[in-house]
């Protein structure tokens, strides 16, 4: 594992916790986009793994971008949706059973328009990588 992933790891499990504590408080925001936490079950490790990720709401559900600040390879956590859509989201001191879609192709440029909305970062992400970077519409179950 690289010093970078590493890294990543230890400040995604730092942020989770100080979300946790605050009830959202602390690591709740980057800029004026929302954070949520995102915990899914790892594809092959049977685990649960626990992603902060911006987030849109959009009527009943939460709209995720699998950026990975535009890196050549999905992040684990779309790669673990695609597996078991069943997951679950804390908002603030919520918890909320979600089932994960992604959006298709005919919805997409609407989704990113939101998304763009909220956090500029997403468009330079998506001119950093050739692959299609997939959003996630989170529903509760």
């Amino acid at each position: 594992m690289s010093i970078q992933s590493q890294l990543e790891r230890i400040f995604v499990g730092l942020n989770a916790s100080l979300y946790r504590v605050s009830g959202g408080k602390l690591g709740g925001k980057m800029g004026q986009a929302p954070i949520l936490l995102l915990n899914t079950v790892g594809r092959k490790s049977g685990q649960r793994r626990t992603s902060p990720l911006l987030y849109r709401q959009d009527g009943d559900r939460y709209l995720v971008a699998g950026s990975h600040r535009g890196a050549a390879t999905h992040p684990g956590w779309v790669l673990n949706l695609r597996a078991n859509p069943e997951a679950e989201v804390e908002i603030g001191k919520k918890t909320i059973p979600v089932t994960a879609t992604e959006i298709p192709a005919a919805e997409r440029d609407a989704a990113w328009a939101e998304l763009d909305a909220m956090y500029a970062g997403y468009a330079d992400y998506r001119t950093k990588t050739d692959r299609t970077i997939p959003i996630f519409a989170l529903t509760t179950r």
